[in-house]
């Protein structure tokens, strides 16, 4: 059975092997490549261990429960400590961690050619600080690693970007997410001090913080630096206006981190801290998220329409899909809860795919404009078909994983408000126009004048297969066979719901309407027929 004291060591590990990763290019840009790919393939088989083998739920402190928990002190006159822990949420998100950064790591293994050691050890850097991130249940040592998070991403983007405008994006996305981690420090340190004077003991410990008995007014502020440093992270209109530039800017590995992780982890915040930490607040902030949410979802998706950069099309794209995952944690019922974990897991390949094979085209023809491309297919046909059934996954389109998480997102909004969720589907019908849209730019149609000639136009290689296909394969597996994602994540959901206090069982106003009409078409049922059938 997998041990508790080995959580701290998946951290270690990713770190340890950044370091080798760095060291060992000297010997060759070969060798860090291959350092970074051993030590996530065998990160990931740990997972799936933990997945698949025998390790039973635990009843932790302060209810919830957990495949695994680790606790040791740190700094014990302060209150912090080193607490990690493993539940079904994080279990799937370590999972697309370990798939993502095996992504980044064969997608780049060509195109990065400066300082290979480096890169490698930035990228690895990076996952370790989502992997603290998701594991994290000391709220201290949850903001040391999101803060540490930016440091390699910063340098992925300036260091190993595309653009002349590179090191302007990643200030952009530096000065965004450390202002708003800023805010989410402060209320951190004003929970800590209100549970201090309310218990006596001054803790950074999740499980203490969940029962802190705080003013109505007190709350509601403090969960207001939490929902900025979420809502950059996720990001929510209008503060989203970092990631079409980091996106833009920043190398391919850079664009599958962002879009797979960095929006992750603003949602697992959401999830994790804002409705069990403050649920009274954030029962009242619902209506106005999930509003933000439904206007994420159409803005992000008119927004493609607008850009001639495949790649801005993709990251203003993915702006609209995090719109359906706000709506769904906010929605706070298990449909839409657990639509919610399917579209992160969704998009993260989807998008990531996205992200890879326009990194692939770029590198063949030397432009991401749309309007310099056009009848590629007949010479790139599995790369066509490859893009074409990420776009369709794009789209939410029914047997890929996508639609099972966008579906039950809207299916757990409709029982909180139907005019929202009505909005929202509209959402699904511009995407499927912008995803097919792109395809149609890139892949059909006429080539673009006085291109076509110059361009190596060679098809996909068995490495660029290998990434594409395979992520294609489990977003197939996800649309087909969801309950094995589904049933990991219920009943760590299910246990958030019973903490938070909020079910969302009860019937809202909207519902409360609908039953009016049924009882009401009830009693016109019960009335006598008023033209009864003739007799026989």
């Amino acid at each position: 059975m997998t041990h508790p004291s080995l959580l701290p060591w998946i951290i270690v590990i990713y770190f340890l092997g950044g370091l080798a990763s760095w060291a060992s290019g000297r010997l060759g840009p070969r060798w860090p490549r291959s350092v970074a790919l051993v030590v996530l393939l065998a990160q990931l088989g740990l997972m799936l261990v933990i997945w698949c083998g025998p390790v039973r739920p635990l009843e932790a402190a302060g209810g919830g429960t957990w495949l695994l928990l680790f606790r040791s002190p740190w700094i014990p006159q302060f209150g912090i400590s080193i607490i990690f822990g493993i539940d079904g949420i994080t279990l799937l998100l370590l999972l697309l961690s370990d798939l993502l950064g095996l992504v980044a790591v064969v997608a780049s293994w060509n195109s990065i050619q400066k300082w290979v050691g480096f890169f490698h050890f930035n990228l690895l850097w990076c996952i370790s600080a989502f992997a603290s991130i998701f594991m994290a249940l000391d709220l201290f040592l949850f903001y040391v690693s999101w803060e540490v998070m930016l440091v390699p991403l910063y340098f992925l983007i300036a260091v190993w970007g595309y653009e002349e405008r590179r090191v302007y994006a990643a200030i952009k996305f530096f000065i965004f997410t450390q202002v708003s981690g800023l805010l989410m420090l402060v209320s951190i340190l004003g929970l800590y001090f209100v549970h201090g004077r309310a218990a006596g003991v001054f803790t950074f410990d999740y499980f203490e913080l969940l029962s802190t008995p705080i003013p109505e007014g007190t709350a509601f502020l403090l969960m207001l630096g939490f929902f900025a440093a979420f809502a950059v992270k996720l990001p929510v209109v209008p503060l989203h206006t970092w990631l079409p530039d980091a996106h833009t800017e920043g190398p391919t590995a850079a664009s599958v981190i962002l879009a797979g992780l960095v929006l992750k982890v603003g949602a697992y915040g959401f999830l994790r801290f804002l409705f069990p930490l403050f649920p009274g607040p954030a029962l009242k902030l619902a209506p106005f998220a999930m509003t933000l949410g439904v206007v994420s979802i159409l803005y992000g998706a008119s927004l493609c329409f607008a850009q001639r950069d495949a790649k801005r099309l993709v990251a203003y794209s993915s702006i609209s899909h995090m719109g359906f995952v706000l709506l769904g944690i906010f929605a706070w019922n298990q449909w839409s809860l657990q639509g919610t974990m399917m579209i992160m897991l969704a998009h993260g390949l989807s998008t990531g795919g996205l992200f890879v094979l326009v990194g692939d085209l770029s590198e063949r023809i030397h432009t991401r404009d749309m309007n310099r491309m056009g009848g590629l297919w007949s010479s790139m046909p599995r790369m066509g078909a490859a893009g074409l059934v990420l776009a369709l996954a794009s789209l939410g389109l029914p047997g890929l994983g996508n639609f099972v998480g966008e579906f039950l997102v809207l299916l757990g909004t409709y029982r909180v408000s139907v005019p929202l969720a009505s909005v929202a589907t509209l959402g699904f019908v511009v995407a499927t126009v912008y995803s097919l849209w792109i395809i149609q730019r890139v892949f059909h149609g006429p080539p673009a004048p006085g291109g076509g000639e110059h361009w190596k136009l060679y098809d996909t290689t068995a490495r660029e297969g290998t990434v594409l296909f395979g992520m294609i394969a489990i977003l197939l597996w996800l649309g087909l066979f969801p309950q094995a994602a589904l049933n990991t994540s219920r009943g760590a959901f299910e246990e958030l719901q019973k903490i938070s206090g909020i079910t969302r069982q009860s019937p809202t106003s909207s519902q409360l309407e609908y039953q009016s009409l049924d009882a009401l078409l009830g009693a016109w049922r019960d009335l006598p027929d008023r033209n009864p059938p003739a007799e026989k």
